[in-house]
């Protein structure tokens, strides 16, 4: 993620399933192109620290959201992308609707690009459980990811390397969107 610009300075979060109960998540603060194993903390999915002198991540309640609604997750990544911040901020819309992209087969129950597929777009809010209160409703059935306005895009997978793989695709995604509006 630090290879593709989506987490400059400290932006960004990054969090795993340990078990049934537990994620890792990083640490508050911390460059996550520079991680060392003291960066990731152990978090309950009510958000809370195992170890309650540790600071995870101000956003580890959008994370512990996704992880309670479905098991199959095993991690989320969240990234500030030039391109996802400045599309959501282009627009009012409540949503990113994408539709004819082959790459839109890299998510999980999409096998064509005769798909639309619907990235709920979200107003930033620094209070986040009212945020998280928010994005609950739009969470059922799970979109192929989420973006806060004028902060980043919300992806998950099964575990890392793959919820990376559709992180990647969503940017791609929402970089050909950028593109496309630039043409028009």
């Amino acid at each position: 993620m630090d290879a593709h610009r989506w987490v400059p300075a400290s932006s960004g979060n990054l969090s795993a399933r340990i078990d049934r109960s537990t994620i890792g998540i990083t640490r508050s603060g911390v460059h996550k192109g520079r991680l060392q194993p003291a960066d990731i903390i152990a978090v309950g999915l009510d958000g809370l620290a195992v170890d309650p002198t540790a600071k995870p991540s101000a956003e580890t309640l959008l994370h512990c959201q996704l992880y309670r609604m479905d098991p199959a997750i095993g991690a989320v990544l969240h990234g500030h992308s030039v391109e996802a911040t400045a599309l959501s901020l282009a627009t009012d819309a409540e949503e990113l609707v994408l539709r004819d992209y082959e790459i839109l087969k890299a998510f999980p129950g999409i096998g064509t690009h005769e798909v639309v597929a619907h990235v709920p777009i979200f107003d930033n809010d620094q209070d986040i459980a009212r945020l998280s209160m928010r994005i609950a409703p739009s969470l059922t059935p799970l979109p192929i990811g989420y973006i806060l306005r004028g902060h980043g895009v919300y992806a998950w997978g099964p575990d890392v390397e793959r919820c990376f793989w559709r992180l990647e695709a969503l940017e791609f995604l929402i970089s050909c969107e950028c593109e496309r509006r630039r043409m028009l």
